[in-house]
């Protein structure tokens, strides 16, 4: 998921017209936490291990911080993220970091929970490469450090199945926000946070129609039950010369995931925080800047040809969306003493 794409016409459902104080909010102290999987210290430090582990994928080599590296802005800086032996896939590695507030997940918004999220890209041939999650659970079983980490994490004699290990890295992704942006202090009351321009930006932002779509505490779109997704159409203006230089019309979209004709091209809204960090942009990756992200965004949503000043404003602000990100500490993975379970084939 490059994080940056889907303006709208000013006014889409009445959003534009939100009251100053309800159009923008700082990001809440912690995001919504299922009720069948309440975060426990035992749960996030395993779900964490696991996050790191490359041995979830069939050669060893590709973990979920691969493609989402948390020492980093939560994604790989690559067009397409890579999985086992070399592969791409076709769509853009979306950013970890506040993940937790999205209502559902992946570009075209096939999972509707972090958990279900964790279960694809392990069993995908291009991503991880395991054959199936009960090939997973069969190599979890065979490092004895595992063992202790999923007693002390989940009721049950045989506690290490696909569904515990799934919620485990739920857990942990959901300790993975970044609060505290310059923004956030400047709405929640420090006027001396953000600078002239950046302040200038935001109301251009907001001027121009792009918090009709990218609002809400994680300029995601309005907050959602779990499961239900906030998408637009991706180009909602189509026929610009930005469609042809970087392909933005091939993929298309949620209409991928559920073969519904009116779902062709449409996208769910992602969040904007910590845009800067995240390039190249877009599903594909093809967008190398920020700066042209926001010509092709008001072109292709607005049907606008913004001023290289409006550009620069609204760039930015978009620089102050960047947060306080929680210390990563890098932690010891269980061991297999005097062998591998990886194979050679």
């Amino acid at each position: 998921m490059k994080l940056f794409y889907t303006f709208s016409i000013i006014g889409i459902f009445g959003f534009a017209t939100l009251p100053i104080n309800a159009q923008w909010q700082a990001l809440p102290d912690a995001p919504p936490i299922p009720t069948d999987n309440p975060q426990t210290a035992a749960k996030i430090k395993l779900g964490k291990v696991l996050f790191l582990d490359p041995r979830l994928s069939s050669t060893g080599t590709v973990s979920c911080n691969s493609c989402h590296n948390v020492m980093a802005g939560g994604e790989d800086n690559r067009p397409n993220a890579m999985g086992v032996h070399g592969k791409t896939g076709g769509r853009s590695a979306p950013t970890v970091w506040n993940s937790a507030f999205l209502s559902v997940q992946f570009w075209d918004g096939r999972a509707p929970s972090l958990e279900e999220q964790a279960r694809g890209p392990v069993t995908n041939p291009i991503e991880m490469g395991m054959t199936d999650w009960d090939a997973v659970v069969t190599r979890l079983k065979t490092i004895a450090g595992y063992e202790t980490m999923f007693k002390a994490a989940f009721e049950g004699n045989d506690p290490i199945t696909a569904d515990n290990a799934v919620k485990a890295i739920a857990a942990y992704e959901r300790t993975l926000i970044t609060p505290n942006s310059p923004y956030d202090r400047y709405v929640k009351g420090d006027k001396t946070v953000l600078t002239e321009q950046q302040v200038k930006g935001m109301d251009t932002f907001s001027q121009l129609g792009c918090s009709s779509c990218h609002l809400g505490p994680n300029f995601s779109g309005p907050p959602l039950p779990m499961g239900k997704g906030f998408f637009m159409k991706f180009p909602t203006f189509s026929g610009s010369e930005y469609e042809t230089q970087y392909k933005l019309t091939e993929d298309m979209g949620r209409y991928e995931a559920t073969k519904n004709e009116a779902d062709k091209h449409f996208w769910r809204v992602p969040t904007l925080r910590n845009i800067a960090l995240t390039a190249p942009y877009f599903h594909n990756g093809a967008v190398p800047t920020l700066d042209e992200a926001v010509r092709v965004m008001a072109k292709t949503q607005l049907n606008k040809k913004l001023s290289n000043t409006q550009i620069e404003d609204i760039v930015a602000f978009l620089n102050a969306l960047t947060g306080e990100f929680p210390e990563q500490t890098m932690p010891r993975l269980p061991g297999t003493p005097g062998k591998s379970v990886i194979s050679s084939d």
